[in-house]
């Protein structure tokens, strides 16, 4: 089972969200983390730059590192403006 944590920013970016977004994206995480391999529901990045891997959650996209069964949560945001910071 995997743990998972948001880096400061991410948190920041996912306390600005609707309340119902909000929700609807931490449940996905709790699920994703409770599976035995949650990086089959993810996909590799291309561009390590902004993470090794990223979540998607219906219009949003988590991005995200894993080190040693933990789920370390770098980015949360829409996928038209989730790339474009980094």
């Amino acid at each position: 089972m995997f743990t998972f944590e948001f880096k400061a920013k991410a948190a920041k970016e996912v306390e600005k969200l609707p309340p119902q977004i909000r929700r609807r994206i931490l449940k996905k995480l709790k699920f994703y983390s409770s599976q035995k391999n949650p990086l089959k529901f993810a996909e590799r990045l291309r561009d390590r730059s902004f993470g090794e891997f990223r979540f998607r959650i219906g219009d949003y996209r988590a991005l995200f590192d894993v080190e040693n069964h933990k789920i370390i949560i770098l980015k949360v945001g829409h996928r038209k403006d989730i790339y474009k910071d980094c």
